[in-house]
């Protein structure tokens, strides 16, 4: 048994710093039991640090700062997440507003849609990423801006989007490819289109 527990403090050894990893990517190497007893006995010793139930990260660690353990951020954990169920995923609400710069505004917990299964994960003090799965179209965006803008917009709600924010998003949209972002406009409601076409007759 020790040497089970030890092949799996080595694997995780090779693990780049700040590599996000999952209790079931050791599957076939030991028991679930086995398993879980050797990530929380190097969770006590600092070697990962446990994010949720069945998530980990082999940490980076700032020494030049003196920062020590720098943890993943919500972002991080929700793309590898995301990549770790094979499925696609779509920030919206309060956290796409503010990658935007539509919002000051920093949410404590970050909602995505999502083509894999719904769920919440609760990280701690409060923060938490929610899947919420959703219609394929949702998902089909090939521009990340066209996607982002979308999704904040359908937050903010018809009616309640302010010139100030129509400036930003036309800011935004200015500095990227025309094209690419006008091929995703099928996959918009009709009030969001208007916007994006008015943004570049500007």
């Amino acid at each position: 048994m020790p040497s089970i527990a030890r092949n799996i403090e080595s694997t995780i050894e090779t693990f780049d710093r700040g590599r996000i990893f999952f209790a079931d990517d050791f599957t076939g190497l030991a028991s679930p039991e086995t398993i879980r007893q050797t990530l929380l006995r190097l969770s006590k010793t600092g070697k990962i640090i446990r994010i949720a139930q069945g998530i980990y990260c082999r940490p980076e660690i700032d020494d030049r700062l003196g920062l020590g353990v720098i943890y993943p951020t919500l972002e991080q954990i929700a793309e590898a997440v995301a990549e770790h169920n094979h499925a696609r995923i779509v920030p919206t609400g309060e956290y796409a507003l503010n990658v935007l710069g539509l919002s000051t505004q920093i949410p404590m917990n970050f909602v995505y849609l999502t083509d894999g299964p719904s769920r919440t994960i609760e990280i701690s003090e409060g923060r938490g990423i929610t899947f919420r799965n959703t219609a394929p179209k949702n998902l089909s965006f090939t521009n990340r801006l066209a996607m982002l803008i979308t999704s904040a917009l359908k937050s903010i709600k018809r009616g309640n989007v302010t010139k100030e924010q129509i400036s930003r998003i036309s800011e935004l949209l200015h500095k990227e490819d025309k094209d690419s972002v006008l091929a995703d406009l099928r996959l918009m409601p009709e009030w969001i289109r208007e916007i994006i076409l008015q943004a570049y007759d500007e």
